[in-house]
């Protein structure tokens, strides 16, 4: 790999980089460390378990993060011309002189891209990889306060007149930026074992403890986009400091005290446990539900399970595009006021909108929001082992979190809409074209970055019962019990383009223990064998199957998913998809592409038959591997739309024509195109 060199240290911060403080190495745990959770079911495999086969689907995406992904981003924010971030900590740290440019938040987009860094360390060990952090922990440690307080734009502005801003303006995004240095200082010390990270977030969640002792509803507006909930409990599961845990207690007891001065984007017009409904910002709000779900793995706090249980069946049910995205809305109001105050209603924007208002071609779907679908179902997946989260997790990983990066790992989506077409109007805000640098907002890149280089996190799970398999791929695991017993298995496979999914046991403790296969909610007919016998248990779609046995190296257990594509339509009071189906097999959704369409005929020609068979057929698109599905559609030429509104319906005789779909996560990679994911279907 060729990485780009940045030389900023001086020989005296390389010294100290030597001697920097290295403990005995940590024990590795998971990247959400629920081990000692005591109000939660699962907890988490290693960061360094899980090695990906290279052939396999999540094997070629984590060589694209390590080869690609990184380096690419990386030499991105070490530019300042194109991006300020990493300039920002340097003349904040006094090496550098200038002003803060670029967003309020940054930073925490440097702490995102770290994250990602450390977490594919954790499986490398590449010596590039670690040297790239230590380099950057010299500068961002120079920026820090003494009392602990770390935020590049207020440092420099302080710098440059003399006044303070600090937690003066809730748009900072302060607490944001430090979540996430909170959150990649604890991945960084398991996957290194040193704590110059670390130490860094300690200081600074000791500022905000102190900080926030003073509960007025002032500081309860700053908790904008509430990384750091889930910051806060992971400094606590990292360090046993339980005043973490009394801080992560009080963030959201203190919501509910911003009142009148509260928005329904942010969430926090109510107390927290009075939420009916979600609504807002969609990436605040989901990283808001995932903080809570942490709070809960601590503390058992009914009050706080009730409102997730509430604002999880509102999402999944009536506000959640089938590709797991999350926010319709790019600007609105709050639904009528009905989310809290009935006589008022207020600006929200990327947010959820009314029930059942999902529209395709103006869909926002913001890359974190999805993210944050992500994260917040692996925690909800964590507290309960309950295979409906991780249903959701994967559909959102698999579609529109990979939609957000081109399959070279170098360009990138803001928005995820559910069709474009270049005969719209009007030119929307945010590109339709994946691009290399967002320029107003580029907080989705490093975020889908750090989200593929941890997959591998979300694959496996143990309990005191033993092993649950969340996520297939090819990969080899090494890992242990509860007991502290050993365990090693391969998985064979070719998912998510084929069903079968081969477990081969290389070491196993002599002492029964289960193993829980996840059978998808698709999956109906599933079946298993161990040994090349069948078991006789139950494989009930949306469940995981356990099969409790004393296991033995060179022991097989193959399960068989049944992968047919699926046609899929929406509740009818989705009005966007009325009489309209969408493409699924597996858990990939897939779409059409004019790439593969007749010359000068528009998506909106083409029905679906009901009653089509599908064929899955090999395709290389960007050098990636993926299943494409072909089929005969039915083409309606239409007159062409001279601006107008309504018109009678013509007669049209529609003619067969080949039909290929291709999954939705890679459209757009092979240049320019109009997209659907929803089609008409002919009954």
């Amino acid at each position: 790999m060729n990485f780009p060199t940045h030389k900023l240290l001086t020989a005296a911060l390389l010294t100290g980089l030597a001697v920097a403080a290295r403990p005995a190495p940590a024990q590795d745990k998971g990247l959400v460390n629920t081990s000692a959770s005591k109000h939660a079911k699962l907890s988490g495999v290693d960061l360094s378990s899980v090695q990906w086969q290279p052939q396999g689907f999540w094997g070629e995406r984590f060589r694209v993060c390590r080869e690609s992904m990184i380096p690419t981003m990386w030499a991105l924010y070490h530019d300042p011309v194109r991006n300020h971030s990493f300039r920002n900590f340097e003349i904040a740290a006094g090496l550098q002189k200038g002003e803060h440019k670029g967003p309020p938040f940054h930073d925490g987009d440097f702490y995102k891209l770290f994250e990602s860094v450390a977490a594919t360390y954790a499986v490398t060990k590449d010596p590039k990889l670690d040297q790239m952090m230590d380099e950057a922990i010299q500068v961002i440690a120079k920026c820090q306060r003494p009392d602990g307080y770390l935020n590049t734009q207020a440092t420099i502005a302080a710098m440059n007149t003399g006044k303070s801003t600090a937690f003066q303006d809730r748009l900072n995004f302060e607490s944001y930026n430090l979540g996430h240095l909170m959150t990649a200082a604890c991945v960084h010390y398991r996957a290194t074992g040193k704590t110059t990270m670390l130490d860094l977030a300690k200081k600074a969640t000791d500022y905000l403890y102190n900080f926030y002792q003073r509960s007025s509803p002032e500081l309860a507006r700053n908790a904008i986009c509430p990384s750091h909930y889930m910051g806060v409990v992971e400094m606590y599961r990292t360090t046993q400091d339980a005043r973490y845990l009394e801080l992560a207690q009080q963030l959201i007891n203190i919501r509910g005290l911003a009142g009148d001065i509260g928005t329904d984007d942010n969430q926090d017009r109510l107390p927290f446990r009075q939420m009916q409904k979600a609504g807002g910002h969609a990436v605040r709000a989901n990283y808001l539900f995932a903080g809570v779900a942490d709070v809960y793995a601590e503390t058992g706090d009914a009050t706080l399970l009730t409102t997730l249980n509430k604002m999880w069946d509102d999402v999944t049910s009536r506000k959640m595009y089938v590709t797991g995205a999350c926010g319709a809305l790019y600007d609105g109001v709050s639904p009528d006021g009905t989310a809290y105050k009935p006589d008022t209603v207020q600006k929200i924007h990327q947010a959820y909108g009314r029930d059942y208002q999902l529209p395709n071609h103006t869909a926002h779907g913001e890359t974190c929001a999805n993210i944050g679908n992500v994260l917040w179902n692996w925690r909800m997946l964590q507290l309960t082992g309950e295979a409906r989260y991780a249903d959701v997790l994967e559909t959102a990983l698999y579609n529109s979190v990979l939609s957000g990066i081109s399959l070279d790992g170098k360009k990138f989506l803001y928005t995820n809409p559910l069709a474009y077409s270049d005969a719209l109007p009007f030119q929307q805000r945010w590109s339709k074209d994946r691009v290399d640098y967002i320029s107003l907002s580029n907080c989705c890149p490093p975020n889908v970055v750090r989200t593929v280089a941890e997959v591998g996190n979300y694959a496996y799970s143990v309990s005191d019962r033993g092993l649950w398999l969340n996520l297939y791929g090819a990969n080899d695991l090494t890992t242990k019990l509860k007991s502290g017993a050993a365990l090693k298995l391969k998985q064979t496979t070719n998912y998510p383009w084929d069903g079968a999914v081969q477990l081969t046991v290389q070491e196993a403790p002599a002492a029964a223990f289960s193993l829980f296969l996840r059978v998808p909610a698709w999956a109906a007919g599933a079946k298993v064998l161990v040994n090349g016998k069948a078991q006789a248990v139950a494989l009930t779609p949306g469940t995981y199957a356990e099969i409790n046995r004393p296991w033995k190296s060179g022991d097989k257990v193959e399960l068989a998913l049944p992968m047919p594509a699926q046609l899929v339509e929406a509740n009818p009071l989705v009005e966007e998809t009325r009489n309209q189906v969408a493409v699924k097999r597996g858990p990939i959704v897939y779409c059409l592409e004019t790439k593969d369409f007749p010359a000068g005929q528009p998506l909106s020609a083409l029905t679906i038959p009901a009653g089509i068979k599908l064929t899955p057929k090999p395709l290389t698109i960007a050098g990636s591997q993926l299943m494409s599905l072909t089929g005969k559609g039915e083409l309606a030429a239409e007159p062409q739309w001279q601006g107008q509104l309504y018109r009678p319906v013509s007669a049209r005789k529609p003619t067969a024509v080949p039909l290929t779909l291709v999954p939705y996560y890679a459209w757009g990679n092979r240049g320019h195109a109009d997209m659907e994911v929803w089609i008409p279907v002919s009954r």
